[in-house]
């Protein structure tokens, strides 16, 4: 990936944007936020999260699984779609973020539709089963990619048959076709679309994606 590149993808991604989306005060505020408090700046693009506020609606999500809340950002996108009673059960394992995203999720007016859980995301699903709440409808996977397999694995018992299951980051910059990386992300994601191949009870593809966060991609699924 060239800087030319990059400078094109980032102008191509705002043309859209300008038109499709457009401003809002609220979550560049929450970007903002995001920065301020030192956090890294890896939350979804614009177009990204309106791609997953859209997937909300397209699978009539009531109640939506988030794994890596940052700041906030992709949570108050998808929180925004969600109909009355509706909620984003969202985990995050830093404290410190979770606090951010809090404050966040507050002044966009959205705190009785998100539920934060603060631990590590192995520790909180398993709490979340033994619950037995209702059926998750959408999950986004946007955590730590070494774990990803077992997070996936607790999305679909956690949702029913028509569920979507959105993983992001899956591409490693190219680095996931190279078996011997050793690198704990790459093995992830590796393994988990090892695991997809024979998985009955989902049906997946990957995208590959260019723009303002660089080359990337995310794996679709559909609990069948």
């Amino acid at each position: 990936m060239s800087e030319a590149d990059q400078k094109l993808w980032t102008e191509v991604d705002a043309f859209f944007d300008e038109a499709l989306i457009g401003t809002d005060a609220v979550l560049e505020a929450t970007l903002a936020a995001t920065e301020a408090a030192g956090m890294p700046m890896i939350a979804v693009s614009r177009s990204q999260g309106r791609l997953l506020a859209l997937l909300c609606q397209a699978a009539g999500a009531r109640r939506v699984l988030e794994l890596g809340t940052l700041g906030g950002y992709s949570t108050i996108w998808m929180a925004r779609t969600l109909p009355p009673g509706g909620k984003v059960v969202t985990i995050e394992a830093m404290p410190t973020h979770a606090e951010v995203a809090r404050r966040n999720i507050a002044a966009a007016g959205m705190t009785e539709r998100v539920d934060i859980r603060l631990g590590a995301g192995l520790t909180v699903l398993p709490l979340l089963a033994a619950e037995k709440g209702d059926p998750f409808d959408f999950a986004f996977i946007d955590a730590d990619k070494a774990n990803i397999p077992a997070y996936f694995d607790w999305a679909v018992r956690l949702s029913r048959p028509g569920s979507l299951i959105v993983v992001d980051n899956v591409t490693r910059g190219g680095a996931v076709i190279d078996a011997a990386s050793g690198v704990a992300d790459v093995e992830g994601v590796r393994a988990l679309r090892n695991a997809l191949a024979t998985d009955q009870r989902v049906s997946a593809t990957v995208v590959q994606t260019v723009g303002s966060k660089g080359y990337d991609g995310f794996i679709l699924a559909r609990v069948v």
